[in-house]
């Protein structure tokens, strides 16, 4: 089947066709490093993977770009707040970015580009559009001119009054509209900034983005995504910067945005209490449990984010795990066809998770070695398209491997599994079951089968 995707620009679905039948090129908007990722900004990390996994299969090239905003108000208040140094900060929250994301499966784009890299770029993109006429300076500033551009909101589709009026608006007496937007804003001593035909300066945020898609995709590329928050002002900015300076009527011709996070039916915050960290519920949750939670709802929809669901994708986890032990090995087969499919119709994750459960139906339900070994290839196949299923199975009923600041490590455990081999082969079954006992109320569930004993943290 053909790969279709909800496009925000047209608000329809659409058969997706790249500009080059061989190679698809998209840009995500990517983290502004200055603190932890909180869940909501993990969910288009995982969103776009799975769609950069779909495409990888589908195309025989993608280049996938997500940006690192590494300049920004932000960094520089909380560099000042903590008395961190910003390329310290930004360094050390860019790791730890990585390294959250690494433990939800996702794959590193293609390309990573720092804005700060890029500033040579963005004053050319500037120049360009004063030189246009769709820019201007003023008092050490340069703005863009949005009455210059008539075709400005077409992504978000409101008037300019109401998108004024829904904005946080800086009153500047520098503008001459009140709807313009900065491209360059000028620096105190104190400040980060680079030398620019007008000061000084740094760059606004929406021009960060513009530069980096121009400079890594071109003028007009295939997918530009992020989340529904971005729709306005930044993505609706980055149409009227690159188109207007590009002389182009698109800038991407597919835009694709994932829905809001909430955390227990509100909307996450510090002062409820419900906020959130990757990092933080990586000491709770294996990874992948996590990423199947914010897989388990359409990426268009909103996601309701609760310890409660995680659980539940953790036992839907070792559910699918439990299958692919044992013998037969299990050896990635052919995607399932239905997989493929409900993933080809706009990313259908919960349809394409459903389907999973079947396979792991199928697994248990084999009558001989052969169609075992057949419907755990199918199970894997279809778990690793999803970013899933990555490890062995006794690696994962193994987490956490150190088994908690209370718990039993994994050495611990296989000692304690071969003193209680010992005392059954010497008819001890008093000491063995005694074992077994100190096993069960640490959470070890030992499994004891023709090829020995296994065991899993329960």
């Amino acid at each position: 089947m053909p790969l279709d995707l909800y496009n925000t620009l047209t608000r329809r679905k659409e058969r997706f066709e790249p500009l080059r039948p061989d190679h698809v090129g998209m840009y995500v908007c990517g983290p502004t490093v200055y603190d932890t990722a909180h869940i909501g900004n993990a969910r288009p990390v995982v969103v776009f993977d799975l769609l950069f996994r779909l495409l990888s299969r589908l195309y025989p090239a993608v280049t996938y770009v997500r940006n690192i905003t590494d300049v920004d108000d932000k960094i520089i208040d909380r560099a000042r707040d903590s008395g961190e140094p910003i390329d310290a900060l930004t360094a050390r929250t860019t790791d730890l970015f990585h390294a959250d994301m690494d433990a939800l499966n996702a794959l590193r784009p293609t390309i990573e580009p720092r804005a700060t890299q890029h500033i040579g770029q963005m004053i050319a993109l500037i120049a360009t559009l004063i030189e246009r006429g769709n820019a201007y300076a003023a008092e050490g500033h340069v703005l863009f001119s949005v009455p210059s551009m008539p075709s400005y909101g077409q992504l978000s589709r409101r008037s300019l009054e109401d998108m004024i009026a829904g904005a946080r608006v800086e009153v500047a007496p520098y503008k001459r509209d009140a709807s313009d937007f900065v491209l360059w804003k000028p620096s105190t001593p104190d400040q980060p900034g680079w030398d620019s035909p007008w000061g000084r300066g740094r760059p606004g945020w929406h021009i960060e983005c513009s530069a980096m898609a121009k400079e890594h995709l071109g003028a007009t590329f295939d997918i530009h995504g992020g989340g529904l928050d971005l729709i306005f002002p930044h993505h609706e900015n980055e149409i009227a910067q690159s188109c207007c300076a590009n002389g182009t009527d698109r800038l991407a011709r597919t835009w694709v945005h994932n829905g809001f996070v909430t955390v227990e039916g509100e909307k996450m915050s510090k002062s409820l209490g419900n906020f959130f960290t990757v990092h933080d519920l990586l000491d709770e949750f294996p990874g992948e449990a996590i990423r199947l939670t914010l897989l388990s709802a359409h990426y268009r929809q909103p996601l309701d984010f609760t310890r409660e669901g995680i659980r539940q994708a953790k036992g839907t986890l070792d559910r699918w795990y439990q299958a692919l032990r044992g013998e037969p090995a299990a050896m990635p087969g052919e995607l399932p066809f239905d997989v493929l499919a409900a993933l080809e119709d706009d990313l259908n994750s919960p349809l394409a998770i459903a389907h999973l459960h079947e396979l792991a139906t199928a697994v248990n339900k084999a009558k001989s070695d052969a169609e075992k070994a057949a419907a755990k290839g199918a199970l894997l196949a279809a778990g690793r398209q999803l970013g899933l299923l990555q490890q062995d199975p006794e690696a994962w009923f193994r987490w956490p491997p150190t088994g908690g600041a209370e718990g039993l490590s994994d050495t611990d455990v296989e000692q304690l599994i071969a003193d209680r081999k010992a005392a059954r082969a010497a008819k001890n079954f008093a000491e063995a079951d005694r074992i077994r006992k100190e096993l069960a109320d640490k959470g070890i569930v030992l499994e004891d089968g023709p090829q020995g004993t296994s065991w899993k943290r329960g």
